[in-house]
């Protein structure tokens, strides 16, 4: 099973919230990583992933986005508990 990383910046941020919520209703492991603690993190989705936004998450090097999106969660919930 792929773990997922989620990028937030804390309980503040609803975007982060939505996303978290959305991926534990769909049933999808992930670790979530508050980046206004942890500088190198912060520096990973900036500096290596490009972005300015949270949440960010992370499924893989190649596959990522920025945001809540419940395009990209359903597709996530298709693709990684189907695989029976």
């Amino acid at each position: 099973m792929t773990t997922l990383t989620v990028y937030t910046t804390g309980p503040a941020c609803m975007q982060c919230r939505l996303t978290t919520t959305a991926l534990t209703t769909a049933g999808l492991e992930f670790e979530e990583v508050d980046v206004r603690h942890t500088p190198e993190a912060l520096e990973y989705i900036q500096a290596e992933l490009g972005y300015t936004q949270a949440p960010v998450v992370v499924v893989t090097d190649q596959d990522h986005w920025s945001g809540f999106q419940p395009d990209q969660i359903h597709r996530l919930t298709t693709t990684l508990t189907h695989h029976h």
